[in-house]
């Protein structure tokens, strides 16, 4: 996790075109000391959110395959029958009508 940054709260800033597109000005006030290079953005009522993207490490991921026993997995694995499945509670999802997509291709020509 990044550490605290100098300052809580709001600050203005400015958000500029970059290329094809848009960028935003962080106040150094607001940058932590350890900031991340890669962060998702997202749309959530009416404001953006940035978040910093945590890299999963793979630390110790080897101690967990050498707790398997040696034999783990060796006869395969187990193939279990196909189940009917019960549809009719599942809703259907409408697609839109091919001809629209027709007459639009129509139109262009």
């Amino acid at each position: 996790m990044s550490a605290i940054p100098k300052h809580r709260g709001k600050l203005p800033t400015r958000i500029f075109k970059s290329g094809n597109s848009l960028a935003i000005r962080i106040p150094s006030e607001m940058v932590p000391a350890d900031l991340p290079q890669d962060a998702e953005i997202e749309w959530l009522d009416g404001g953006w959110i940035i978040r910093p993207l945590v890299k999963r490490k793979l630390t110790g991921l080897a101690a967990k395959f050498a707790a398997f026993s040696p034999g783990f997995m060796s006869g395969g694995r187990l193939i279990e029958p196909e189940m009917e499945r019960d549809w009719s509670a599942v809703p259907v999802v409408a697609k839109a009508p091919r001809k629209r997509v027709a007459a639009a291709r129509k139109r262009k020509d």
